[in-house]
């Protein structure tokens, strides 16, 4: 590997690392997310440093160039990540519309109890007026 291109993929392995890191402690990231990045990270910059083990990787995967097969697996990763958050977005979906199924029969029943409180303050005021006119 071209030592311009292991300089280019560690610095970026690095600083993706580190901006991790810092998204997590400002909390703009959830650990459980960030987990599965940094282990992306962590894996990225252990191949770009390693020029052995990714040249082994590159030959049992097929791919001529080591450079490549790091692209190759960084995209394994991005793929991985985003099968992750489908399913995270899926799973929020669904509580979303049961949270709506739930908001909307709880509107209705004070709805239902705040008609028959008024009716029954109606009635209350009917009955005395009728009881104070016979008076």
């Amino acid at each position: 590997m071209d030592a311009k291109i292991q300089i280019v993929a560690t610095v970026s392995a690095a600083l993706l690392i580190v901006v991790l890191l810092e998204l997590v402690r400002r909390r703009r990231l959830l650990e459980r997310y960030a987990l599965l990045w940094l282990l992306s990270a962590f894996v990225l910059l252990a191949l770009s440093i390693w020029r052995g083990l990714l040249a082994d990787i590159a030959d049992l995967i097929g791919v001529a160039y080591p450079p490549n097969a790091l692209f190759l697996i960084a995209f394994g990763f991005v793929l991985i990540l985003l099968l992750h958050f489908s399913l995270a977005v899926s799973r929020l979906t669904d509580q979303a519309k049961v949270l709506a199924q739930r908001l909307a029969l709880i509107e209705e029943r004070v709805g239902r109890q705040e008609d028959q409180e008024s009716s029954g303050t109606h009635e209350g005021d009917r009955a005395r007026l009728e009881s104070s006119a016979r008076n």
